[in-house]
């Protein structure tokens, strides 16, 4: 019985060693892809034209941003905040009629 404990505590006490060695999991990766920065002031030409494809798709490269996303009214959205993505507002008439990062 002694043995089988003096096992458990010396297997315990290893996996909490080499869980102190790793990263926090929300840590970016070493060598990873540069994350992107995104500039709402330059999607801010954008307000007041239509949300198509193409003006959507042109307001995230003004802004530099990695991903867009539209929020219409009433949508939900979640509130993770990315610094690579930029979030278009638009009105129920399909207008854009903000820009903003994160």
């Amino acid at each position: 019985m002694t043995i089988r404990i003096g096992a458990l505590a010396l297997a315990t006490a290893s996996a909490l060693t080499l869980a102190a060695c790793t990263p926090p999991p929300d840590a970016p990766p070493a060598g990873g892809p540069p994350t992107v920065a995104c500039n709402d002031v330059a999607a801010q030409a954008f307000i007041g034209q239509p949300a198509t494809t193409a003006n959507v798709e042109a307001a995230r490269i003004a802004a530099g941003a990695a991903i867009v996303r539209t929020v219409r009214p009433g949508e939900a959205v979640t509130m993770e905040y990315r610094g690579d993505r930029l979030t278009l507002q638009v009105d129920a008439a399909g207008n854009i009629t903000g820009a903003s990062c994160g």
